[in-house]
């Protein structure tokens, strides 16, 4: 099990924040990472569909031996997370418990906001995790479409950028918050953006480091750490997009190439159909109806 893979999905370049830290922190480990481009924007779908699809894309990466998936997507891990520890026997780890504990460590009045996708905010996750956990902060979602859009499409500064957060941010600016949860993973790539507008008293948090951290003890309790040895750790890249749109936008935000991109057709995945996006619902399908 040490020498299996990390795997990690997102519905495209966000979930490469999250990749990052574990490669700072854990920079022995294998890891495979499969972005849905096809299918983005997640957060734009019903919660119900989004089981599915994870339940679809995690699948995959399971057939290919990983030790432990991430779901580096708080859309996936909001609508999906119970339906995945269901169907696979192998450790699971999302990203919004470790974001609620990052805002707890950060946020000296314990008034925080978390902006994310319409299918985070209307799963209310992020509430009912700080309730559970007895977090001590007082978390208020709200969402930002159209960010996912503009990380996608490669543009994460400009004047043009700055004013399409400033707009999106703009009921926020008079909360008297402290903290602000990025609460998807694309959204670190607008941080710089983001930060300019809500001011430096303002503390962004991501959930990437945690969630590593998170990984590492949960690797290390469980005795499958890589250790170090004659063969260097790989990274691969597969995406349900284009590949050398992926590779040259992965490439940019992680500063490094990340060499040839796999394409994976949907119809691997289970789903040889992208069916649009419909109008976000509350609530969670069973863990059966995503497995089915």
């Amino acid at each position: 099990m040490r020498e299996r893979p990390i795997g990690v999905f997102d519905s495209g370049l966000g979930g490469l924040t999250v990749l990052q830290s574990l490669t700072d922190l854990l920079p022995e480990e294998d890891l495979i990472y499969l972005g849905d481009t096809a299918r983005y924007p997640y957060g734009e779908r019903s919660l119900e569909e989004l089981e599915t699809i994870a339940v679809a894309v995690a699948g995959h990466l399971v057939d290919r031996g990983v030790k432990l998936l991430v779901v580096a997507c708080n859309s996936a891990t909001a609508a999906a997370l119970p339906a995945l520890r269901e169907a696979f026997d192998l450790p699971i780890v999302g990203v919004i418990e470790p974001g609620v504990r990052a805002a707890a460590s950060a946020s000296r009045t314990g008034r925080a906001v978390v902006i994310a996708t319409r299918a985070t905010v209307a799963s209310s996750i992020y509430e009912r995790t700080a309730a559970r956990l007895e977090a001590g902060v007082e978390l208020r979602s709200v969402a930002c479409p159209g960010f996912v859009e503009l990380v996608e499409a490669g543009h994460t500064s400009g004047p043009e950028v700055t004013a399409e957060v400033r707009t999106r941010l703009a009921p926020l600016l008079t909360s008297r918050i402290d903290t602000l949860v990025l609460g998807c993973t694309h959204f670190p790539l607008l941080a710089r953006p983001i930060s300019d507008v809500v001011g430096r008293d303002v503390t962004l948090v991501s959930s990437a480091d945690e969630t590593a951290f998170e990984v590492r003890d949960l690797l290390d309790r469980v005795g499958w750490l890589r250790e170090p040895g004659p063969r260097p750790p790989e990274r691969r890249f597969l995406t349900t997009g284009d590949p050398a749109t992926f590779a040259r936008l992965g490439g940019r935000f992680l500063g490094t190439p990340l060499g040839a991109v796999e394409p994976v057709a949907i119809e691997a995945l289970g789903d040889p159909v992208i069916p649009p996006a419909r109008p976000v619902r509350s609530g969670r399908a069973r863990a059966q109806r995503a497995a089915s």
